[in-house]
């Protein structure tokens, strides 16, 4: 190897170690904040996964006591889980609770549980209607409309129309199980039921389109 070439080689390595001793810190810092951010996120995951089983688990308690019959431990599963934010399997245990509770007569726990339940957005509408159908069954028609909003599906329009029935306003009550009808498939069971509620309302059922 030539004179010039071990020369080049030297500046170019004495190069390097000089761009490091003024860069080393920096490099060695970044590295360690990079491993150091990883480790963060993994311990994170680890911890959203314990959490997201223990949420589970105790969702899973609630409905076992719900099962056993235990209603009052249940409950109190039901309330602890409602505290979370998961707000899923609150409303899941919630909407569990309230059937166990109406089969055993207590309407007006079964009310107290939908009330409280701090709902996922994609069940709140369900929550509501049930809501809605047990304030009628225990003569709340103010409360079970107000519940009820604006909601335009078929099964709250019905429970709508079957609240202005109890209200004595026999024309709005015709007029929104007609609405009703409209989003239902002509098989449905669901119908039915409403066609006869509209009859015994003295409206008359609209015939189903002609197919094209």
């Amino acid at each position: 190897m030539a004179i010039d070439d071990l020369l080049d080689e030297y500046e170019q390595s004495e190069r390097v170690r000089s761009w490091l001793r003024k860069n080393g810190a920096g490099i060695i810092g970044g590295v360690v904040l990079g491993i150091a951010v990883i480790w963060g996120y993994q311990q994170w995951k680890n911890h959203q996964a314990r959490q997201a089983h223990d949420i589970y688990s105790r969702y899973e308690e609630v409905l076992k006591q719900i099962g056993d019959g235990d209603l009052e431990k249940a409950g109190a599963g039901f309330t602890a889980l409602n505290s979370d934010s998961h707000h899923m399997y609150a409303t899941l245990a919630a909407l569990q609770l309230a059937r166990a509770q109406v089969n055993a007569d207590k309407l007006d726990d079964a009310i107290a549980t939908l009330r409280a339940t701090r709902a996922d957005p994609v069940l709140q509408p369900l929550v509501n209607l049930r809501l809605a159908r047990l304030l009628l069954q225990t003569d709340k028609v103010d409360e079970a409309l107000t519940v009820l909003g604006q909601a335009d599906d078929s099964a709250s329009l019905e429970a709508r129309a079957d609240a202005l029935l109890a209200q004595g306003k026999r024309d709005e009550a015709r007029d929104t199980y007609s609405k009703a009808l409209n989003g239902l498939d002509v098989a449905s069971a669901q119908r039915n039921l409403i066609e006869l509620k509209l009859i015994d309302a003295g409206g008359s059922v609209p015939k189903p389109a002609e197919p094209i």
